[in-house]
């Protein structure tokens, strides 16, 4: 009895009807399952045995049970499938998203600009006190040391400086111009084109090939530019304190300054609070820059990974891996 009983259980598991080919497996490997089932079951004694057969409704209930479970697998399956189109669609809003800390970027850009001029004209200006410091130092033990601890590396200090916010500049302007081509192909993005993913993937590629190189190239810059106003600044809040204390420094530099004393006082003391001012504006900008950047670098990395899916996916795109 018991084994037509799991005979008849294997047979209505076979009658249930699923799309899946996970579901038909199981029900078929119910039937020669069936025979050691019921062969283990008969030879049992009654008295020792106290586990009696699965009923057929509990089976089919199971199996009903694992169909619904496997249904439900492959509608979220379903629901989860994109095409490299929407892919791109959803890289077209986050380069519309990027564009904007971008047009912010180029607003502090321009305050750079001007601090780097400002700062290459006023080095110039300081060398003749970074020059007379450099005399002063040797008998003025604590005026700080302008350029790596050596009073007499002053021009090299001077030169220096020079060169770096040229480069500074240089920088700048290069990613002035990048930047604006890359706001204005992001605002000419059209989901209606034919073309959107293909100018998508392009935009992708030159964000990570051009743009971030130049973001991270005027990071670096300004971070130098900020170095050299540190130093400047420090040389001189030390001067200048000093200078205001004694006319022993006057005494023992006249030959390198004006014959006013008066003035020379004058002018390095109204230079060194226009730099002290000047540096803190600089600094609270640069901040902000460096704040963008750090933000975008995992924006623009991200974007790539789904740009080399949507390359994948679409065989249009496969010849541009």
């Amino acid at each position: 009895m018991q084994a037509k009983t799991i005979i008849v259980a294997s047979l209505l598991a076979l009658t249930i009807t699923s799309p899946f080919s996970y579901a038909q497996d199981a029900a078929t490997t119910a039937a020669p399952a069936a025979a050691p089932i019921a062969a283990a079951a008969t030879a049992l004694p009654a008295a020792a045995g106290t586990a009696a057969a699965v009923p057929a409704e509990q089976v089919i209930a199971s199996l009903t049970k694992e169909n619904a479970l496997l249904q439900e697998r492959l509608k979220a399956l379903e629901s989860c499938s994109i095409t490299s189109a929407e892919l791109a669609a959803r890289n077209s809003k986050r380069l519309k998203e990027m564009a904007g800390d971008v047009r912010a970027q180029r607003q502090g850009l321009a305050d750079f600009e001007g601090y780097v001029k400002w700062m290459s004209g006023h080095v110039a200006g300081y060398s003749k006190y970074l020059a007379a410091g450099s005399v002063a130092a040797r008998f003025a033990k604590v005026l700080p040391i302008p350029y790596a601890g050596q009073a007499s590396m002053f021009t090299k200090f001077v030169s220096d400086a020079a060169v770096s916010l040229g480069a500074s500049s240089v920088s700048i302007n290069k990613y002035l111009a990048t930047s604006q081509q890359f706001v204005t192909r992001v605002d000419a993005l059209d989901p209606a084109r034919p073309t959107h993913t293909q100018e998508v993937s392009d935009l992708t590629r030159f964000a990570d090939q051009d743009l971030l190189k130049g973001m991270l190239e005027v990071q670096d810059r300004l971070v130098t530019t900020s170095q050299l106003t540190t130093s400047s600044l420090s040389f001189l809040e030390s001067l200048n304190h000093y200078v205001g204390s004694t006319d022993e420094y006057w005494a023992k530099t006249k030959s390198l300054l004006k014959s006013d004393d008066k003035a020379e006082k004058s002018f390095l003391s109204e230079s060194t609070t226009a730099l002290r001012n000047k540096a803190q504006a600089f600094n609270a900008k640069f901040i902000l820059f460096d704040a963008t950047v750090k933000k975008a670098a995992p924006q623009i990395k991200s974007l790539v990974a789904y740009d080399d899916l949507i390359r994948s996916m679409d065989p249009r795109f496969a010849k541009l891996r």
